[in-house]
């Protein structure tokens, strides 16, 4: 999907769920005030605080949506997520003033209200309108892979079960039990906290660049590894920005081959896992020669190309002329060479023993080279 069609989509539905949240505020609370209900008053409050998160989703998607630049090269989709911890510790705050209000009239410091059936059938309408924003704010995000507008979809459906909590505390408050709509309303306190929490704590994991699952990193390997020209998979590192995920890893691949392979297999990795998992938005992919994550440490730096070809060319002398191609393997801390002669079809085989010895100087007198290997064309 496009990215301008996503934001359209899901500041769509965000301002639907605001109209509707506007609607149900209003109905809630004049019809808890009305009807005597503080289970229905604090349902209300609730629509309110649903209200503020609604604007606070809208500024995340305009603020998200901007395209990367010099000061956010990955783009500004943490907006998202530092609006959802946001958004969290609101609900955090209203809970505990439901709460307290609840259970000081539990305590007797305020009138126990006695709700009518004005109250019980505002509660119904509240959960048929939450349940509906529920299915119709969930379907947006899966299309859009918005994990806010996720997390805003699961808010209603806990505005659903918290009316739902409100019409069994009326409902029972009718009945004759004195006490069961204040402790309804606490109990749609601890729902609306335990919601706030939730989205703060996942919010949190991704703002510190938390991994994702063993399973979501499990499907990543078994996709890799059935790629042809890797050998092994090391240092695989994942992280969420907003509902996208980046991955960066290490594929170790044959020593010996060329640079335009190993490139060719590393673009491979990366085009079949962009391709394969739609919430993935970048890899990055480190060609290995070696498993350079267990491969022993070393202390010193082996000599540069430059370093190297002036000690070949000391241990050939004027057999040096007729070197084509000099190929150096870097693995394990040592150097290999492929010493690869040109020689003319005239060349006596003589030509070629003392080429042969000539080379065996280099891996006894370059320490740092482990293994020469000569190689002859016509």
């Amino acid at each position: 999907m496009e990215e301008s069609e996503a934001v359209r989509l899901k500041s769509r539905a965000t301002l639907v769920a605001a109209l509707v949240n506007i609607f149900l505020a209003v109905v809630k609370v004049s019809a808890g005030v009305l009807g005597q209900s503080s289970a229905l008053i604090a349902d209300g409050i609730h629509s309110l605080a649903d209200l503020l998160s609604d604007a606070v989703v809208l500024v995340a998607i305009k603020l998200g949506s901007k395209r990367p630049d010099q000061d956010h090269p990955y783009g500004h989709a943490r907006f998202e997520t530092l609006a959802t911890v946001v958004l969290g510790c609101g609900l955090i705050v209203v809970a505990a003033g439901i709460s307290w209000d609840a259970v000081s009239r539990i305590l007797g410091d305020g009138p126990l209200l006695i709700p009518d059936q004005l109250a019980l059938c505002v509660a119904g309408i509240s959960i048929v309108c939450n349940e509906w924003l529920f299915h119709f704010t969930q379907k947006v995000a899966k299309k859009t892979r918005s994990k806010l507008l996720l997390a805003n979809a699961w808010h209603h459906r806990s505005d659903a079960i918290s009316s739902i909590i409100v019409l069994v505390g009326i409902a029972a408050m009718l009945l004759g039990y004195g006490y069961a709509d204040a402790i309804a309303a606490v109990l749609v306190s601890l729902m609306i906290a335990k919601i706030g929490v939730s989205l703060m704590v996942d919010s949190l994991k991704e703002l510190v660049d938390t991994a994702i699952s063993d399973d979501e990193i499990e499907a990543l390997r078994q996709a890799i590894s059935v790629i042809d020209g890797v050998i092994n998979i090391h240092l695989l590192r994942t992280r969420h920005m907003g509902e996208d995920i980046y991955v960066d890893l290490h594929i170790q691949v044959d020593s010996y081959i060329s640079v335009s392979e190993g490139h060719m297999i590393a673009d491979t990795v990366r085009n079949q896992l962009l391709e394969q998992f739609r919430n993935i938005a970048d890899v990055l992919v480190h060609t290995d020669p070696e498993d350079d994550e267990v491969k022993e440490s070393i202390d010193y730096w082996p000599p540069s190309r430059k370093e190297l070809i002036n000690g070949v060319r000391d241990c050939l002398g004027d057999y040096y002329s007729l070197v084509d191609e000099i190929k150096i393997h870097y693995l394990n801390g040592f150097v290999e060479l492929d010493v690869i002669f040109m020689l003319s079809p005239l060349e006596h085989d003589l030509v070629v023993d003392n080429c042969k010895k000539q080379c065996e100087k280099i891996t006894q007198e370059i320490a740092s080279v482990r293994d020469t290997r000569t190689l002859f064309y016509r």
